[in-house]
């Protein structure tokens, strides 16, 4: 199979407009996703629906496309970016391949540390319609980390690795059991917002409706499930380091200082 990553990145944000622009020692944001997603995919690309964000990707040198403004999520403006990449290869003699040989990695934008493994971790989940990863919380993490319904916890089939559910809600609710004691007598996985699609079913899935679920709970992959496309889920062990807000970016400049030095 042939992959190709795609990072969407907008410059409006509730919290924080002009994120991808924020430097991180010396580069911006979106320079070090594409970096990281460089080391293990051949082909990366920016989606963006700003011409700030598109001059700082040519400026780097990466590859990027402008997309609409009007995508209500970042799973549309990723079809839009490969279909688009998909026209130039044609027009160009490129193309040798059918959409379902191809794999496009959704890496986001606010996700500078992403680490090679962890995409490698949703490539090597092929052959399936999609794949994501999770990550098992340890009897000593903190218990409202796993109540907040902020972040997404998952539940897969044992067998298959197949997800059953996404929920913001804990999953499993462990009966006759204290709540303070749920991390030391259940396993529980945080869900980490890295999606790969075969081409074909990214297609697909920006023509489906909202369904009943999604909209009950805000999380569209509860929209795939629903129409009965696979989720393969990886399991990883790295702490995903997300920036939504000008704090969580100087968290991230003095962790990126740690690490470097």
């Amino acid at each position: 199979m042939q992959y190709i990553g795609i990072i969407p990145a907008r410059y409006a944000s509730s919290r924080f407009p002009g994120k991808p622009l924020a430097e991180i020692c010396g580069k911006p944001m979106i320079q070090r996703v594409y970096e990281q997603a460089s080391k293990v995919l051949d082909t990366v690309i920016v989606a963006t629906d700003d011409a700030r964000i598109y001059d700082c990707v040519k400026s780097f040198g990466g590859k990027v496309y402008m997309t609409s403004s009007e995508h209500r999520c970042g799973t549309d403006r990723i079809c839009e970016a490969y279909q688009l990449y998909r026209q130039w290869a044609i027009d160009s003699g490129q193309w040798a391949m059918e959409d379902e040989d191809i794999v496009v990695v959704n890496i986001q934008g606010d996700e500078p540390f992403i680490q090679p493994e962890q995409i490698k971790a949703v490539m090597d989940c092929f052959p399936t319609d999609i794949a994501t990863l999770a990550k098992p919380y340890t009897a000593n993490d903190d218990l409202q980390e796993l109540l907040t319904p902020n972040i997404v916890k998952v539940v897969f089939s044992q067998q298959t690795g197949e997800a059953l559910y996404f929920s913001r809600s804990v999953i499993p609710y462990l009966r006759g059991v204290e709540q303070s004691d749920w991390l030391r007598n259940g396993q529980y996985f945080s869900h980490i917002g890295l999606y790969a699609y075969r081409a074909d079913v990214l297609m697909r899935i920006t023509q489906l409706p909202p369904s009943p679920l999604e909209q009950a709970e805000s999380l569209e992959q509860l929209r795939w499930l629903e129409n009965g496309l696979k989720i393969k889920v990886a399991i990883s062990n790295t702490k995903s380091i997300g920036i939504d807000t000008p704090e969580d970016l100087q968290q991230a400049i003095e962790y990126f200082q740690q690490v470097t030095k």
